[in-house]
């Protein structure tokens, strides 16, 4: 299913594919086609086996699989990664891994969906690493970026574009949506900016002075 090694290293986005909900195969195989690098966390090994996705690393606390040399000996060489620590996630463990091998940006699949827990903390912890590394978490309904300085992108009309705060947000301010907010504060739980639209064709700008913010490009 992957032609990923037909890019060279370096000069697209890496990929990990974690355990939550599987997503469209036209969406997984785009992703696959633009990574010169996969990873692939230790719950959803099975399913990525099953769909004969070729890996490059495997990451996890392999606590609860069992991994034959079998099972993966016709994906060698695959480098195995061993992250017992319990006080992380295995997303967590796998993004601080590319960020160690210099890898620049990461796009994420099957990381929402399924728990409920799993899906909050996934979503919420990508903000930590936006210093680090650019990242991408896609499903079939959302593509999900944490926000850093000023961001400025051209959208089609009808855009549904969602501004998520993890904790407090201060001085969000946003041009080309119905509902622009100027210099205004969001927090979790209280006021977020969920669902508004691009009015026309054209740039959306994003900037905010302090806290973490999730910008949510959605469809139905």
């Amino acid at each position: 299913m992957s032609s990923h090694h037909f890019v060279k290293e370096g000069q697209e986005p890496a990929l990990i594919i974690a355990n939550g909900e599987s997503c469209s195969n036209e969406l997984l195989g785009q992703l696959l086609e633009w990574s010169p690098y996969v990873l692939v966390l230790d719950g959803a090994i099975h399913r990525v086996l099953d769909l004969g996705i070729k890996m490059d690393a495997l990451l996890g606390d392999f606590d609860s699989h069992d991994h034959s040399l079998e099972q993966l000996q016709q994906q060698m060489p695959v480098e195995i990664i061993h992250t017992p620590d319990q006080n992380k996630t295995d997303l967590q463990k796998g993004i601080e891994f590319l960020i160690d091998k210099g890898i620049a940006a990461v796009n994420i699949v099957w990381a929402t969906g399924r728990r409920a827990d799993h899906n909050l903390t996934n979503i919420t912890d990508i903000v930590r690493y936006k210093a680090y590394i650019n990242i991408v978490m896609y499903d079939d309904y959302s593509r999900i970026i944490p926000l850093s300085g000023q961001f400025k992108k051209w959208y089609a009309a009808g855009t549904v574009i969602s501004l998520m705060p993890v904790g407090t947000v201060e001085g969000v301010v946003t041009s080309g949506l119905k509902y622009n907010l100027h210099n205004e504060s969001l927090t979790i739980g209280y006021r977020s900016g969920s669902s508004n639209q691009v009015v026309e064709d054209g740039f959306v700008t994003i900037s905010h002075n302090h806290g973490d913010l999730l910008l949510m490009e959605c469809k139905d």
